[in-house]
This record gives C-alpha cells, structure tokens and sequence, in this order.
C-alpha cells in the first residue's frame, strides 16, 4: 500500500503578515486547547472510517504559526496520530515555524516529542523588507533559531525565502541568499512573491502606494539564486526547492512535499485542510471557531465515509483525466525526476506519448521539456522551462 502523508494545520498567528492570504487568524490564541481537542477528535474519526490502520510516513505541521502549540498540546496530536495510525520507521515529522516564537527549551522538547524537521520563515535578511512584510522577527532571530534548532538536535532544517518584493533590488536579494547560505541549513526553499486577492500588499499596490513586483526582475533574481546554490553544493529538485546530499545519492528533500508532487493520498486534518484520499478531494471548514464546534458541541459524531469527516465541507471525486492532468502538472515541477514514463505507464495504462504526444513534441521543439534519464525514460522541464512552468502546466490540463 501505497503510505499516506497527514498534514495537520495549525490556524493561529500572533500578527498575519501583509502578503498572506492562508487560512490563519490572530487573537484566538485562548482557543488553542478547544482546537486541540478538535484535531484529535477528527483524526479518531478518520481512523476509524479507513477499516485499517493506514500507513503513514510523513507528518506535516503548518499554519499559521504552528510554533506557537504548547510542547503538550502538540505531544497529544502526535501521541493520537501513533495510537490511529502505523507510522512508519522513517518517519519525518515537520513543524513550521516563525523565528521570533521559539526559545532552545521548546525545540528540545519538540525533538525529544519526535519532531525531526524545522522550517523557520526567514523571508528576508533586510529589515527593510521584513518590515514591508510585516514580519515580527529580525535576521538575528533567525540566526538564534538555527543556533537553538542545532543545540536541540534538529539536522534538518529548512529556511523559507521571498523574492521579487516591490522595490526589491537584486544587491538585497543577493545578500540575503549569502546570509542564508551562511547558515549551513539542509534545505532552503525560494519562493517569488504573489499578490494575492484581500491581501494588505495587494491593496498597496492597487492604489499606487507601492509598485508592481517585476516579473523580469523576479526571474533574474530566480536566475541568480539557481547558480548562487549550485555553488554552494545544494541541488534543485523541485521548482522552488533546494536541498544538500545527506549521503552520495540522496538529498536532504521535503518527504512531505514529494507526496504532493507525485499526487499521492494525504489526509488534512484541521481548520481550512484540504486533503486527497481514495479517488476523492475534501476541504475543512475554514473558521477554526465553526471546527471546534463541530467536533466538541455536536453530539451527532457518527462515523462518515473516508476520506470525510464532520468536518468536510467540501468533496470532489477526483476521475481519471484529472488525475492524469494533475499528475502531468505536479510531477512537472521536480526538476530531476520529473515524470517517468514507465511509472506514468504503470499508474494509467497509456505512455505519456500515447496521452500527450503532440503536446509533449511541441514544447520539447520549444525548449521548454527535454527527455532524460535513463533509456529517455524522464519528461522534465529544462532549465528555461523552469521559468515558464504555468506555460508548459496548462497543455496538461
């Protein structure tokens, strides 16, 4: 059986920064135990709905602000999800978290709880823009965080970044790469900025108070960073993600996020979740308020039809072209593994030549993909194609 990854959201922040639009909120920081409660409700239900203790071998904390769990109340998520499920001996347990919400204390206890992976939110080295990012922490912190995250016995650690900000010269960006490289983590994640619809950043620029991100800017700094890491021995394996060899042939990866990339099953569990599990897509009540009733005031909690819970607001059958079309568009964004032929073939039945064949000759006469691996067996993109991925995304769908 093919193992499940849980991601487990986490709604709270002590401030929501101006370019987020995730499904967090500020000042219900007293309904954190209730929330608590709640998630180890739905992933009771869950459990009991799969007729078997489902395989598990990745966890994922996010938010949010999930740093800002008492060591207890995340001990009683993780002790719930070992009694419901059959966790896996490799098991990568992740927890995000903000610079300026942990001390050396917590993370050994995280660690010593099981928490073997730590993803700080760096953003910036420049005050300057971790202020227009309305970010509550200063680079010092994140040098603390890291110092603290080795003390405790995290060695894996990621650091989260943000390029093309309005304004943004390439000097910043590039010294903030140099920072963050300096601070020796296993993997770094590089994300370009979105202005997102009701965000405060998305107002700014609306009304001319700050201008427009530039999109030819942005991808040189993309550029940039793309060499800057290979020379600093980090490898790409996704679009936005780099990550240091732990031994000759394996990189330090974001297990997690691969599941997402290779469209495997993953269970959401708490406020606004989505997850993807047996044929089906479900979404959470967004409002953790609304979710913590459901589960804590509702005395009808009979047992739904997995992937659902109680709290399952929304579901979508997930059928065989779209499946196909979101395996093409995911698996596209590893850079080195991209989409095997052979696994392709073995998942549907058809060779991707067979499926896309006049679509996949184009955009290799494009430059965009280019066949590789052993025998040709991998579709990837090129490393142009990496700066034009929606273009090539869109002729699978």
């Amino acid at each position: 059986m093919t193992p499940y990854s849980v991601y487990v959201h986490i709604p709270f922040c002590r401030h929501r920064c101006a370019y987020c639009d995730f499904n967090t909120y500020t000042g219900l920081d007293n309904l954190i135990p209730d929330y608590v409660c709640a998630l180890v409700r739905e992933i009771e239900i869950l459990a009991s709905s799969t007729g078997a203790r489902l395989p598990v071998h990745t966890i994922f904390f996010g938010g949010g602000t999930p740093s800002l769990l008492p060591p207890a109340e995340l001990e009683r998520i993780l002790s719930t999800l070992g009694t419901r499920f059959n966790l896996q001996p490799e098991l990568e347990v992740t927890l995000e978290a903000n610079p300026g919400t942990i001390d050396l204390a917590y993370l050994r206890d995280i660690r010593g709880m099981g928490v073997n992976r730590l993803s700080l939110g760096m953003q910036s080295a420049n005050p300057e823009e971790l202020h227009l990012l309305e970010r509550q922490h200063d680079f010092p912190d994140v040098v603390r965080a890291v110092e603290w995250a080795r003390q405790a016995g995290f060695s894996n650690l990621n650091l989260d970044l943000i390029f093309g900000l309005p304004d943004q010269p390439i000097e910043s960006w590039s010294r903030t790469l140099s920072l963050a490289l300096g601070l020796h983590t296993e993997h770094l994640s590089l994300y370009a900025l979105t202005l997102e619809h009701g965000t405060p950043m998305q107002h700014w620029v609306s009304r001319g108070l700050l201008p427009d991100p530039d999109p030819d800017l942005a991808a040189d700094m993309y550029e940039l960073a793309s060499d800057r890491l290979g020379e600093a021995s980090f490898s790409q394996y996704e679009i936005s993600n780099w990550a240091r060899k732990y031994d000759q042939d394996n990189l330090m990866v974001c297990h997690h996020n691969l599941q997402y990339w290779r469209n495997q099953p993953y269970l959401g569990i708490g406020a606004g979740a989505h997850g993807y599990a047996a044929g089906v897509r479900t979404s959470n009540v967004l409002s953790p308020v609304v979710y913590t009733h459901q589960f804590l005031d509702n005395d009808d909690q009979r047992i739904e039809t997995f992937p659902r819970t109680p709290a399952t607001v929304q579901t979508q059958p997930i059928y065989r072209l779209t499946e196909i079309g979101e395996t093409m568009m995911m698996g596209l964004r590893l850079t080195q593994e991209g989409v095997s032929n052979q696994s392709f073939q073995d998942r549907f039945k058809e060779t991707l030549q067979e499926v896309f064949g006049p679509q996949i000759e184009r955009l290799v006469g494009l430059g965009l993909l280019e066949w590789a691996g052993i025998g040709g067996d991998i579709l990837r993109l090129t490393r142009r194609g990496r700066l034009l991925g929606n273009q090539v995304f869109i002729e699978f769908l």
